[in-house]
């Protein structure tokens, strides 16, 4: 049996685009919105798992902090550099310009109709996955406006987990969905 070996950090980067060759490259067809996230860090590693999924945009609303901010640029490592994004202060407004571009839209919240994030609809694409504040989640109106409201289940005592953990999971669920597809 062959020995496992850690990749070195210059093996791993000769399978990565540059940061200029991302701005040619084909994305995945999948956009990320947050809607007032309160900590800067959570923002900051949700730009960077974003990053790794190769997202095609990422809008911030509400009160959500944006790349000014050193706490996100901290955490994002780079990746503010990297991931397309916009700020618009209400979320609906960008809803309603994605819906009519035919995109679904995937809320991550406890509701009475969600369903396990692994249960999405193969034929989704494009997409956008939103999620909102710690504390509170998504608001009534986002809700509205969404066509699936998704959660991953909790088999402890704790309800959700931390926004940019929960982001990670359904966003890279999603873009497997989307290679296997493909």
């Amino acid at each position: 049996m062959k020995r496992i070996r850690k990749l070195t950090h210059a093996e791993i980067s000769e399978n990565r685009l540059s940061p200029a060759a991302t701005a040619q490259a084909s994305r995945t067809p999948i956009y990320g919105l947050l809607d007032n996230i309160r900590s800067m860090y959570n923002v900051g590693s949700i730009f960077r798992t974003s990053d790794g999924a190769f997202l095609r945009k990422l809008f911030l609303t509400g009160y959500t902090a944006t790349p000014e901010k050193s706490e996100v640029r901290k955490t994002a490592l780079g990746a503010i550099e990297t991931i397309p994004w916009e700020y618009v202060k209400d979320p609906i407004q960008i809803i309603q310009q994605l819906k009519e571009a035919n995109v679904s839209i995937i809320t991550l919240e406890h509701t009475s109709k969600s369903i396990p994030y692994y249960e999405i609809p193969v034929d989704i694409f494009p997409a956008c996955i939103i999620v909102g504040n710690e504390l509170t989640g998504v608001t009534g109106s986002i809700l509205e406006s969404t066509d699936y409201a998704v959660e991953i289940p909790m088999f402890g005592t704790k309800q959700s987990l931390n926004v940019a953990v929960a982001y990670g999971i359904v966003l890279f669920d999603l873009v497997r969905l989307y290679y296997q597809k493909k």
